[in-house]
């Protein structure tokens, strides 16, 4: 029997407003000298792009300036009393995309209660723009489903 795969469904939009419920994501990079690095980072999203503030001079502001692509992953919550006693995986959504390293001082709004305002100046934003298709694990399927790898993966297009 073929169990039917629930993100078969899932579309690009519900995607997008999964990305914009979120605040958490990992983003990596690599550095001007070739080495991997991961870092937790808090976003907001705005017209199909990711938005994550960044010290003007920190690391991963430099790293990013000197190569912008980056992979990026998302963990979704999923609730329920099933979570808590099955050892469930969390789901994510995962991209590549192009990161641009912008001036300080436009913080969006969501992100400006996270930086103190005598340090929105010495601030980048970064932009993230996904590309290609979004990787999806546990994104429309059952808890139970999300125990089966071939049942919990799934792609949808980032779209334009």
């Amino acid at each position: 029997m073929v169990e039917t795969r629930a993100h078969d469904a899932v579309t690009t939009e519900q995607v997008w407003r999964r990305l914009a419920r979120a605040t958490f994501a990992v983003v990596s990079e690599v550095t001007a000298t070739g080495a991997p690095r991961s870092s937790g980072v808090l976003y907001s999203v705005a017209g199909r792009r990711l938005y994550v503030v960044v010290g003007t001079d920190s690391w991963k502001a430099r790293h990013l300036r000197a190569n912008g692509r980056v992979a990026v992953t998302v963990p979704v919550r999923r609730g329920g009393l099933l979570a808590s006693l099955a050892p469930i995986p969390p789901a994510t959504i995962s991209f590549h995309g192009m990161a641009t390293v912008r001036a300080g001082g436009q913080v969006p709004a969501r992100l400006a209660s996270l930086v103190p305002p005598e340090r929105r100046e010495e601030c980048a934003l970064v932009e993230i723009v996904p590309e290609g298709e979004f990787l999806l694990y546990g994104i429309g399927v059952s808890l139970l489903g999300m125990r089966t790898p071939d049942t919990a993966r799934g792609r949808v297009p980032v779209g334009e």
